[in-house]
């Protein structure tokens, strides 16, 4: 991924535009250590250890919910980090009313494959940036996805390769998914799991006026 897509105004994302200290991500996501790396970034990986709990998000939106995830994942390792800027992200997809995570098994990767099919759907990741004294900003980024109509043979074959595993929506643009995209409208990273202009914005503005985003 070309370093030009990170660009914020005239400003670049660099190891010196990091608010303070070390960064952390707080994920175990392969997708998102290759993104921050790919922009330059210096930061250690610590994979939060918490059971995501979806039951206590119920009734909030898909923004809302992908925030909350991303904060909890960054408290957690924040918790145990607490000299570090700690940043945890969470990907949703949400198709009408319905959010869709991780699929939970192979009928579960069917089913979303099958609702998406032929659908424009929002892929949201919240990100949550965890600094010292108590610094913190939290914010999410949305992107629409065309998705064309997928045959049955086209799912079954997706569903043997596996890719489904762990992915939000139970699809990867990055991998091979792509041949069923269409249309991509707004940040591509944000659908591979990270929303790098997102992710430059927040530390600059983090860099610039930490004490504005201290909580109380």
């Amino acid at each position: 991924m070309s370093h030009a897509l990170l660009q914020n105004g005239s400003e670049l994302m660099t190891p010196t535009a990091l608010p303070a200290g070390t960064l952390i991500l707080a994920s175990s996501s392969p997708r998102r250590r290759q993104l921050l790396a790919e922009a330059g970034l210096s930061f250690d990986v610590v994979a939060p250890t918490i059971a995501e709990p979806n039951d206590d998000l119920r009734g909030l939106s898909p923004q809302q919910q992908a925030e909350a995830l991303a904060y909890f994942k960054a408290r957690v390792v924040s918790d145990r980090r607490p000299d570090a800027c700690v940043l945890g992200a969470d990907t949703v997809v949400a198709l009408g009313g319905e959010i869709l995570g991780k699929p939970a098994d192979e009928a579960d990767a069917r089913r979303m494959l099958n609702a998406l099919s032929g659908s424009r759907h929002a892929v949201i990741t919240g990100v949550a940036v965890l600094c010292p004294h108590n610094v913190r900003l939290i914010a999410s980024e949305t992107t629409y996805v065309t998705m064309r109509r997928m045959t049955p043979d086209e799912i079954d074959d997706y569903i043997r390769s596996d890719e489904w595993r762990g992915k939000a929506g139970a699809y990867a643009i990055q991998e091979t998914a792509d041949r069923y995209i269409v249309k991509v409208e707004g940040s591509f990273s944000n659908v591979v799991g990270l929303p790098m202009e997102l992710v430059a914005r927040m530390l600059a503005e983090l860099r610039r006026r930490p004490e504005a985003h201290r909580a109380i």
